[in-house]
């Protein structure tokens, strides 16, 4: 199990078009985890910059809620004390 000391986040910024097409990049903000988007969208023929918008239950947003992040955690038992 994850802990909050063994947690490494790493900020990467993407810049140019180019570097969204080589990292696969759906938009910004993009949570992933050991390489896996914890909200996976279909694969898509083209990347470019862009901000990305999150279906939440209040609308459409800017970033997941605090909610959908425990959810998605959660559901990949990275959440202590919740399986």
């Amino acid at each position: 199990m994850l802990t909050r000391e063994d947690a490494e986040i790493e900020l990467v910024a993407v810049n140019t078009d180019e570097e969204a097409r080589r990292l696969r990049f759906p938009g910004s903000p993009t949570i992933r985890i050991d390489g896996e988007d914890l909200f996976p969208v279909p694969d898509r023929t083209g990347y470019a910059l862009g901000c990305r918008m999150y279906a939440t239950t209040e609308g459409l947003k800017g970033a997941p809620t605090a909610a959908m992040l425990r959810e998605a955690l959660a559901e990949r038992n990275l959440v202590p004390g919740v399986s």
